[in-house]
């Protein structure tokens, strides 16, 4: 059994407020706009992945009016016209509030007082005006880039009945809402296929039993072999990636005194990366269309590996029999590769090349722990927890959480090589 030490669970306040959470005393346009955006965008409950595609319309367009003005780095999409001293705050609302309000229509009276308030902060005079004029501009430029890209396409699904397919797994027996995801044309990358995975292991192969005979160990609502920790830990990542990384990009930032400018940088790179980690992750899981832990352990008697043993009536950690601050199931689509795993990882390997370092003390918090946070020395400690956390939680294989990571590292390498350059004769962070 494949199972790896993790951080005990922090309790400390201390730590919550240090890292896990918005420090206000820090906050700037960038930092205030992306809670608005949080909070608007993640208020109709979206699928996490779909959701990731907002986030980064906002932060991409963010960054290129705020760019345009600081003159810093490379534009992701557009240069913009600009002077130095136009206002970067009124920028930034002007951009945030024009692809939001776009994207939610139904909240423009919510999204309207934030405009609102966030201008009248602001000294009234030409460099808000020109301001409030790079803002439109980029989000004009973002909207337009962004028009017929695939959002909310046609979609078919495939319903498998051979060993290894994937269909609807109990107890909802549910379509998932948002498959038109791996079908959107990507922010970064030049196509979704480039991040094509090597596939789950054959349902005949040794290594498939291996992670069979794991996930319904350690996976089971009734297991014996996983720790309290582990439960804990399973059921805390089960909270949306753009939400928990935008706290502990705010905490970051607060920690590191990253400026406007920086912060701006920092947000689209993370939300870009986890947009084409979420396009990439769902065109290769409807491409595979693997099956569940769950559909796979009720049915092992049918995959022809002589390894793997049936139970008619396994159910996983994520079962609305265990109780939480919101019901836990197995999700609504095909197992390979994780989307949490992509995701994260995508987000997680930009942190560390923003920061240009791996080793950091951080603490993360999570909706179904509100007021707890787990503790990690390393970035790349945290996406082992996440890796072994949906195995723990009896959703995913653990050959579908390395595979998503290595496509979110993949996307993250992507976009360091060919994005977000520093502009000539810059020194900044």
């Amino acid at each position: 059994m494949h199972v790896r030490p993790r951080s005990a669970l922090v309790f400390a306040a201390a730590a919550l407020v240090a890292l896990g959470a918005p420090a206000p005393a820090h906050a700037d346009a960038v930092t205030d706009w992306y809670g608005n955006a949080q909070t608007a965008i993640l208020a109709p409950a979206p699928t996490a992945h779909a959701s990731a595609l907002s986030f980064a319309m906002v932060q991409g367009a963010v960054y290129d009016a705020v760019n345009a003005i600081d003159g810093g780095y490379t534009p992701y999409l557009v240069r913009l016209r600009a002077n130095p001293w136009d206002s970067k705050e009124a920028a930034v609302a002007a951009a945030a509030f024009d692809v939001l309000k776009a994207l939610l229509p139904a909240q423009l009276a919510t999204l309207q007082a934030q405009y609102d308030a966030s201008l009248l902060a602001i000294p009234n005079g030409p460099k808000k005006t020109s301001g409030i004029r790079v803002g439109q501009a980029a989000a004009a430029a973002m909207l337009a880039a962004r028009a017929n890209d695939g959002r909310g396409g046609p979609f078919t699904f495939v319903i498998g009945t051979t060993p290894g397919a994937w269909r609807p797994s109990p107890p909802n027996f549910g379509l998932e809402p948002t498959p038109w995801v791996g079908n959107v044309t990507p922010f970064l990358v030049p196509n979704a296929e480039m991040l094509r995975t090597k596939g789950p292991n054959p349902v005949t192969s040794r290594r498939y039993a291996r992670d069979f005979n794991e996930v319904k160990s350690i996976g089971s609502l009734t297991s014996t072999t996983r720790t309290a920790d582990q439960t804990m830990a399973a059921i805390f990542w089960q909270d949306y990636p753009g939400a928990i990384w935008g706290r502990l990009a705010t905490a970051l930032s607060a920690r590191k005194g990253l400026d406007l400018a920086d912060n701006a940088r920092l947000f689209a790179r993370i939300s870009l990366t986890a947009a084409d980690a979420a396009i990439g992750c769902w065109n290769d899981k409807y491409y595979w269309n693997f099956w569940r832990p769950i559909v796979a352990i009720r049915e092992a008697g049918t995959d022809g590996n002589p390894r793997t043993e049936a139970d008619l009536n396994w159910k996983p950690l994520f079962d609305p029999a265990t109780v939480t601050t919101a019901p836990l199931v197995t999700p609504a689509f095909p197992d390979h590769p994780s989307g949490h795993s992509c995701l994260s990882s995508a987000v997680l390997n930009t942190f560390r090349d923003f920061f240009n370092r791996d080793r950091m003390e951080i603490s993360v918090t999570s909706v179904r722990f509100p007021g707890q946070a787990r503790t990690f020395h390393r970035l790349s400690d945290v996406l082992d927890e996440i890796i072994d956390a949906r195995v723990w939680g009896g959703i995913h294989f653990r050959e579908a959480d390395e595979q998503g990571a290595k496509l979110g590292k993949e996307v993250a390498k992507w976009e360091q090589r060919h994005y977000f350059k520093r502009a000539h004769g810059h020194h900044k962070w």
